[in-house]
């Protein structure tokens, strides 16, 4: 059993180079989701906040 490379051959070989394009593209963009979710993270939750006060406050209007 003999093994014969070619090392032109193998470096001019570009099957699989798609593939590794799709490994970066998807890496980078859920790198940027996950940065965008952190910046927006703070703001989201004084909102979720603030629509919790102005929902308990309406709730104990209406009970009154």
């Amino acid at each position: 059993m003999s093994f014969n490379i070619d090392p032109g051959k193998f470096l001019d070989d570009e099957s699989g180079a798609v593939t590794i394009d799709w490994v970066v593209l998807t890496a980078v963009v859920c790198t940027l989701a996950i940065l965008a979710g952190t910046a927006i993270k703070p703001g989201v939750t004084t909102l979720g906040q603030k629509i919790d006060e102005k929902l308990t406050a309406v709730a104990s209007d209406v009970g009154k």
